[in-house]
């Protein structure tokens, strides 16, 4: 297997066509919604586009949830590395710290928001089915905190309708830990 060639953007480094690369956290391409937090997901597209997961680092503001509360036909995986935040698993809270492991089996309903005063930092890892299957359901514990859908629906559009898109940002300084 050859190495990928790694492309220099106005927003950081990703990789161009198949192979193997290295790439510091730091140097890789990373965006930002106003929604969503910022984050950088290490992949490109096409040919550099990771097939059997996913893998990116969230960094979100005090408030801001990863993503909408939602269950998929995939597992997924989650490590808390810096600050704090809440789970919400099944319709209910569970506290976040530094160093706390989340796994989501397939269909598990759950998305994280931060809740402390810094910002939260997240890892996380899912794997990519062949044909993905996604449910957002209503709840309303994932409501209260701003993570929710009004309707419950299968279409991505219809749950992230309104919310802010991931604009090319760059690392911000002192985003992660270390």
């Amino acid at each position: 297997m050859d190495e990928a060639k790694l492309t220099e953007t106005p927003y950081g480094r990703r990789p161009e066509g198949e192979g193997w690369f290295v790439l510091n956290a730091k140097d890789a391409l990373w965006g930002e919604s106003a929604d969503f937090g910022r984050g950088t997901r290490f992949e490109g597209d096409g040919d550099a586009a990771f097939t059997q997961f996913g893998i990116n680092i969230r960094v979100l503001l005090p408030g801001q949830p990863l993503c909408k509360y939602h269950a998929e036909n995939a597992q997924e995986a989650f490590l808390v590395l810096s600050g704090s935040g809440t789970l919400i698993v099944e319709g209910e809270e569970r506290p976040l710290a530094r160093w706390d492991f989340i796994h989501c089996p397939a269909w598990t309903k759950h998305v994280i928001v931060a809740s402390g005063s810094e910002s939260l930092v997240v890892l996380s890892v899912g794997t990519r089915p062949e044909q993905e299957e996604l449910l957002y359901p209503r709840d309303e514990t994932a409501l209260k905190h701003g993570a929710g859908v009004e309707f419950e629906t299968t279409s991505g559009d219809e749950a992230y309708a309104g919310t802010s898109d991931y604009v090319g940002t760059g690392y911000v300084e002192g985003d992660l830990p270390g």
